[in-house]
C-alpha cells in the first residue's frame, strides 16, 4: 500500500513474510483459525476493560488471497480514497477481499455482545461507495466507516454541496456518514485553507451540523497548522522508506511522506512545550511555533475564537434533535457562493446558511421570520451574511405555531 514490494526476507527463519504497509509490520494470517481466535480474545479483553470501541486501521487489508496470486497490472500510479489501485497494480488480491466483509459482521457480533454502555467500531477502508457499504452490511457490519472524500476539501459551495448530495444518496438513513477534515496521515485542514481561522470556523459549522458523525482531530479545534519538519528530524518510518528522494522535495512537497507535520504535540499553553509535557523534557516531536497564538488557554479567553466556536456549535447540537439525528434538505440557490441546507426532526428545524465568498450576501427573503441562533462571527444581521461566514437560523416560536 506504500509502494515497492510487500515481501521481506527474514534471515532468522530463512522465510519470507508479507506486509501490507511497512516491512517491520508483518501481516497476520487470518486464514489461520488460531490467529483469528487470538485476535478476538484480545478484542474481548479490552471490551471487558471498558473501552468504548475500536478504530480499525486499514481494515480492508486484513485478508489476502490465500494462494498469494500476483495483483494484475494497472496504469494508475497513485492510489486515492475512492480507488485503491496504485503503484501500477490493481489490488484485486490484497485489498477488499470478500472475507474482510464477513469479518466485519463477525466483529459486530462481538461488539454487540457488550452493552451498558453500547460499544462501536469505525473502520478505515478505501474504495468506492459500493465496497464501503459492504463493510457496513445491512446494519450488521461495522458501525461507521471513515468517508475520506472530505479530506480532499476545496473551500467552495460546489464541493460541499456535492459532498452532502453524495452522502445523502449513498448513505441515507439508517446509514450514517462521517465527517473528517484532518487526521494523523494528512496535512492539517487549516493549512489547506492558508491558515484562515474564519474558513476553519465554517468547516466546524459544516462538520457539526451536517447529518453524520464528526471526527475532530486533536488540535483542529484551535487551528493548529502543519509543522515544518526536516527529513533529519522526522520520526515517521514512511519518510525513511523514501530516503532516496532528495530532502528538499520531501520537505516542500511531501506532506504525506513526512506525516509528523500533523502529529506535533497538542498546544494547551504558550509555554516551551505548550503544556503537553514538562518544560525541561524533550518531546518526541518538537512543538509547533504557532503555539503562541494557537493554544487552548488563549482561545478560551476570546469570545469568537475557533475553540469557542466549536464549543458553541457543540452545545447547540447537544440540545437539538434535528442537528443530531434529523433529515437533511439542500435548499436550491442560484448564488455560487451561498450554500443552504435544513436539518429537521419532528417539528424542529434549523437552517444553515454559509457564504463562501468574500462579499456580504443578502439572506433570502423566505427567512425573514427566522432568528439567528449562531454565527461564526459577532456581526449578526437578519438581512445579510458577511463573507467567509456561516449562520444557523431558526424560526421564532410564534411563527412555528399552527
Amino acid at each position: 500500500m506504500t509502494g515497492g514490494s510487500g515481501w521481506t526476507f527474514d534471515s532468522t527463519t530463512t522465510s519470507w513474510y508479507w506486509s501490507s504497509f511497512l516491512n517491520f509490520q508483518p501481516d497476520l494470517n487470518y486464514h489461520n483459525p488460531e490467529v483469528k481466535k487470538a485476535m478476538f480474545d484480545i478484542i474481548k479483553y479490552w471490551l471487558e476493560k471498558g473501552v468504548d470501541g475500536f478504530r480499525l486501521d486499514i481494515f480492508n487489508a486484513i485478508y489476502h488471497d490465500e494462494n498469494f496470486r500476483n495483483n494484475p497490472f494497472s496504469f494508475k500510479p497513485i492510489p486515492d480514497e475512492k480507488n485503491p489501485a496504485g503503484f501500477f497494480q490493481k489490488p484485486s488480491y490484497t485489498i477488499n477481499h470478500s472475507l474482510n466483509f464477513e469479518l466485519a459482521k463477525e466483529l459486530r457480533v462481538a461488539i454487540d455482545s457488550f452493552t451498558n454502555p453500547e460499544r462501536f467500531v469505525v473502520g478505515e477502508v478505501f474504495g468506492g461507495s459500493h465496497d464501503i457499504k459492504k463493510y457496513l452490511g445491512n446494519q450488521d457490519g461495522l458501525n461507521l466507516i471513515f468517508l475520506f472524500q472530505t479530506l480532499d476539501l476545496k473551500f467552495n459551495k460546489k464541493f460541499f454541496q456535492q459532498l452532502i448530495q453524495d452522502f445523502e444518496e449513498n448513505f441515507p438513513n439508517p446509514y450514517t456518514p462521517t465527517w473528517v477534515f484532518s487526521n494523523h496521515d494528512r496535512k492539517r485542514s487549516i493549512s489547506r485553507l492558508d491558515g484562515d481561522i474564519e474558513k476553519a470556523k465554517i468547516l466546524a459549522l459544516i462538520q457539526l451540523t451536517s447529518r453524520g458523525v464528526p471526527f475532530i482531530y486533536q488540535g483542529e479545534e484551535i487551528g493548529m497548522k502543519q509543522a515544518k519538519i526536516k527529513v533529519d528530524d522526522a520520526k515517521d518510518p514512511l519518510t525513511q522508506k523514501y530516503a532516496a528522494i532528495p530532502d528538499f522535495l520531501i520537505e516542500n512537497f511531501g506532506d504525506e511522506l513526512i506525516r509528523d507535520g500533523c502529529r506535533t504535540p497538542m498546544q494547551w499553553t504558550d509555554e516551551v512545550n505548550a503544556g503537553f509535557t514538562a518544560n525541561d523534557v524533550t518531546p518526541w516531536l518538537s512543538v509547533n511555533p504557532d503555539k503562541i497564538d494557537r493554544n487552548v488557554v488563549l482561545q478560551q479567553s476570546l469570545k469568537k475564537s475557533l475553540l469557542n466556536v466549536y464549543k458553541e456549535i457543540l452545545l447547540l447540537r447537544k440540545n437539538s434533535e434535528s442537528l443530531k439525528t434529523g433529515d437533511t434538505e439542500l435548499v436550491s440557490t442560484k448564488n455560487k457562493n451561498m450554500l443552504i441546507y435544513n436539518r429537521s426532526a419532528n417539528d424542529e428545524m434549523e437552517t444553515i446558511i454559509i457564504n463562501f465568498g468574500k462579499k456580504k450576501l443578502l439572506i433570502p427573503e423566505k427567512y425573514k421570520g427566522y432568528k439567528t441562533v449562531f454565527s461564526t462571527n459577532d456581526l449578526t444581521n437578519t438581512k445579510f451574511i458577511l463573507g467567509s461566514t456561516g449562520v444557523i437560523l431558526k424560526k421564532h416560536q410564534e411563527t412555528m405555531k399552527p
